[in-house]
This record gives structure tokens, C-alpha cells and sequence, in this order.
């Protein structure tokens, strides 16, 4: 039985991750923060460890918890918007979205990547296209493209580490979602972008190490 990693699973994609890999027959490991939703994860047949992935602390304990398991696919969706607009956000809000967004990856990676390795697996993050340079052509959110750039930075390093292991890396913008960031108006539901981001992390091989893809594959300026 093949397994899956969800980090951040509590609602949105990744909770839509852990029902479609559970509803396949697969093994799931999924995160959250809080307690209520990892016994609500549980109930899916998860097997749920609670995360705070600004905690240094609590992303060691979750490394302990993993020890010597092997995971097929990784998928680290945890993350926040921030600000909306374009102004120069406040050290609190920097710090939050940063520290969520960036330095969260840069600590689970290291963990998760081994693991990954493993299996000669794939381990994907969820970026956004608001974080693409090349295809900039809006200010909205400053803050949030920042930071997604900066996770784009850290996952080509992760393709560096770990393809070298076997471990295919790709960044993922999941298209526009209808959850509590993407707002009701978005085009996708998370059963669509979720259906789509699965399909297309399964066709890929260790070619697409590094890449940065749009939901269906198509790939995304850096």
C-alpha cells in the first residue's frame, strides 16, 4: 500500500487530498494544527499528527513521529496569504507569512526528503503563479508573492538535494480554489484542483525534477 504525506490537511486542498488518496486505497499521514481536526482526520482513516509548522519545536517532534517511515508522494500545502494589497506589510505580518510560508518548507523539507528518498518518491509543494517572476503582471499581494517566490527558491534547492536521491521535486501553483483564500468565486473546487494535481504528480518522472507547473501540468515561468 502506498503511502502519502499531507502537510497541512486541516481544510481546503489538503484536506480534499487526504479523501481523494484515502478513497484510492492509499496509506495517509496527514498534519494539523489543531487537535480537533486531526481527530477529524483520524476519522477519515489518516493517521494525524498535530503540527504547528511556525514551531520549531513541534516540527521536531513530528520528525521523531516519521522516523523510519517511507512515503511515496509528499505534499507540503500548508500556508497563508497575508495582506491583500501592495503597501509595505508590518513586521508582524512579514513575520507570519515568512515564517508559515518560507521557513516552515526549509525545516519539513529536510525531514520529509529522506523519506522520500526512500521509495525513490515525489514530493511536491504548493506554490502559487503569484509567486512567478516571469509572468508577473500584478502587485495585488506583495507580501503573499514574495513568499512564494522565495518557497520556489527553496524547492529548486530541495530538486538539487534530493533528486540526486531519486526524489522527483516540483512546485505546484493548484489554480484558483474556491477555500477561504481563494474566495467562493474561484473557478476550481478543491476536488477539481486536488483530481488534477494527483494526476499530474503521477505521470511525472525524474525529468520533471525542479519544475514549476500550473495544476495541469503546464509549466510556469520562474
Amino acid at each position: 500500500m502506498p503511502t502519502a504525506l499531507i502537510l497541512g490537511a486541516s481544510r481546503g486542498i489538503g484536506h480534499e487530498m487526504v479523501r481523494q488518496y484515502r478513497a484510492e486505497g492509499w496509506r495517509v499521514i496527514a498534519t494539523a494544527r489543531k487537535q480537533d481536526d486531526c481527530t477529524a482526520l483520524s476519522q477519515m482513516g489518516a493517521v494525524a499528527h498535530q503540527l504547528d509548522v511556525t514551531s520549531a519545536d513541534s516540527i521536531a517532534a513530528l520528525a521523531w513521529r516519521l522516523d523510519d517511515e517511507q512515503v511515496d508522494v509528499a505534499w507540503l500545502v500548508a500556508g497563508v496569504y497575508g495582506p491583500s494589497g501592495s503597501s509595505f506589510p508590518t513586521g508582524p505580518e512579514f513575520d507570519t507569512v515568512m515564517h508559515t510560508n518560507v521557513l516552515s518548507a526549509m525545516r519539513l523539507i529536510p525531514i520529509v526528503g529522506p523519506l522520500v528518498a526512500n521509495t525513490r518518491g515525489k514530493l511536491a509543494v504548493l506554490s502559487s503563479k503569484m509567486g512567478s517572476i516571469g509572468a508577473r503582471n500584478s502587485t495585488e499581494g506583495t507580501l503573499y508573492r514574495a513568499s512564494k517566490a522565495a518557497l520556489n527558491s527553496v524547492l529548486a534547492d530541495a530538486a538539487i538535494t534530493y533528486g540526486a536521491q531519486g526524489v522527483t521535486c516540483v512546485a505546484f501553483h493548484p489554480g484558483w480554489v474556491q477555500t477561504d483564500m481563494g474566495g467562493s468565486g474561484a473557478t476550481l473546487t478543491p476536488e477539481q484542483s486536488v483530481r488534477d494535481l494527483r494526476a499530474t504528480l503521477a505521470k511525472l518522472d525524474a525529468s520533471s525534477n525542479g519544475a514549476f507547473l500550473d495544476h495541469d501540468g503546464t509549466p510556469i515561468p520562474w
